[in-house]
């Protein structure tokens, strides 16, 4: 499962490479000579397997792992930041399983020390995200067509 722009869509289907499941009824795609559907879900005629993208580690993906909420107090209000759980000066490193997002209150109460330090506890555990619940929640509002294809209902 991938999300790709429409060009690279009917590029595929126009080569026979994929065929349209979906379409946008309200909009085609046209050239000089003919009119295309608006593709909104494409299969591939031949199974390709494509390794699942790495999601890369930045502070704009921490922060919509975390759904902008301070994973200290739950407060989503900004200014919002990264926090090391286990600090770097003590050999935390720069991991998903050691960034969470925290608000500047909590990062600055917390200073140079860990939570359990700073008696203060993390909402949730923090993790790598997996590729396909990232990507749900990255899309946010998808179109409706998509529903049955992301597992959505």
């Amino acid at each position: 499962m991938s999300v790709c722009s429409t060009k690279k869509a009917l590029l595929l289907v126009v080569l026979a490479k994929a065929e349209i499941v979906e379409e946008r009824t309200d909009c085609q795609i046209r050239t000089v000579r003919t009119r295309f559907p608006f593709p909104s879900v494409i299969r591939l005629s031949a199974y390709i397997r494509v390794p699942y993208k790495k999601i890369d580690l930045s502070r704009k993906n921490v922060l919509r792992r975390d759904n902008h909420r301070c994973q200290y107090c739950g407060t989503s209000s900004p200014p919002l930041t990264v926090d090391h759980v286990i600090p770097r000066s003590r050999g935390g490193m720069d991991q998903w399983e050691n960034l969470v997002c925290a608000c500047l209150s909590c990062n600055n109460r917390k200073r140079n020390r860990t939570p359990d330090e700073a008696n203060m506890r993390l909402l949730t555990t923090p993790k790598r995200p997996h590729p396909v619940a990232f990507l749900k929640q990255y899309i946010g509002t998808a179109d409706d067509g998509w529903r049955p294809y992301l597992f959505l209902d």
